[in-house]
C-alpha cells in the first residue's frame, strides 16, 4: 500500500491527506450539527401533543454512535448554540426562547443522549450498541417529559410527550443500529 492511500484512509487521530486532525474533528463536529439542524426542520406536528415528530433523534443518535462521546456531544453543543444564537436551526425557528419552550428538555438533552450513545456502544457488539442507543432515546425522553411535567403533569408529560413516539424512536434506533454499524465496517475496511 502506498503512503498516499494509507495516510488518506487513516484513523480520526492519524493525517488525512495533510488535513490536521483538529480541522477534520471540527468538520464532522459541524457537519453532525448540520444533519441535526436537517432533521429539526423535517418535522410533522402530532395533534394535541406540544412536540412535533422530527428527524433530530436520528442525527444525535448516529452522532454519538459514529462521533464516540466527546465529538457526539460536541455537536450537539454546536447544534444548541447555534440554535440559541438566532439561526433557525430547530424544528420551528431559533432562538434562546425556543429553548425555554416546550421542546427545551428534548433539545437540552441531545449532548447528553450523544455522550450516553458514544459510552455504552464505543467497542462493543450489536448487544452494547442497542444498549447504547435506547439509552441515549431515554435520555432524550427524560430531558423533554421532567421539562413538560411541571406544566402538564407527569401523567400528561409522558402521554404526549413520550408515548406517541416510542414506536418511530425504536425504528430510528434500527435505521441507526442497522446503517451505523455498516458505516462502521467500511470504515474500518478502508483502514486496513
Amino acid at each position: 500500500m502506498s503512503r498516499d492511500i494509507a495516510t488518506a484512509t487513516g484513523s480520526w487521530g492519524t493525517r488525512v491527506s495533510g488535513v490536521p486532525r483538529s480541522l477534520r474533528r471540527a468538520a464532522v463536529v459541524l457537519g453532525f450539527a448540520v444533519l441535526t439542524a436537517i432533521g429539526a426542520r423535517i418535522a410533522v406536528p402530532l395533534p394535541g401533543s406540544p412536540v412535533p415528530f422530527t428527524f433530530e433523534v436520528v442525527a444525535v443518535l448516529a452522532a454519538g454512535f459514529l462521533l464516540g462521546p466527546r465529538l457526539g456531544a460536541a455537536s450537539q453543543v454546536t447544534y444548541l448554540a447555534a440554535g440559541a444564537a438566532g439561526l433557525p436551526v430547530f424544528a420551528a425557528g431559533g432562538g434562546l426562547a425556543y429553548l425555554l419552550g416546550p421542546t427545551g428538555g428534548y433539545l437540552l438533552a441531545y449532548p447528553v443522549a450523544a455522550l450516553v450513545v458514544g459510552m455504552v456502544a464505543k467497542g462493543r457488539g450489536l448487544g452494547g450498541q442497542t444498549a447504547g442507543l435506547l439509552l441515549g432515546v431515554a435520555v432524550i425522553y427524560l430531558g423533554g417529559v421532567a421539562w413538560l411535567a411541571p406544566s402538564l403533569g407527569v401523567g400528561r408529560a409522558v402521554a404526549v410527550g413520550a408515548a406517541p413516539f416510542v414506536v418511530v424512536d425504536l425504528l430510528k434506533v434500527m435505521f441507526v443500529l442497522l446503517s451505523g454499524r455498516r458505516a462502521r465496517f467500511g470504515l474500518s475496511r478502508l483502514r486496513a
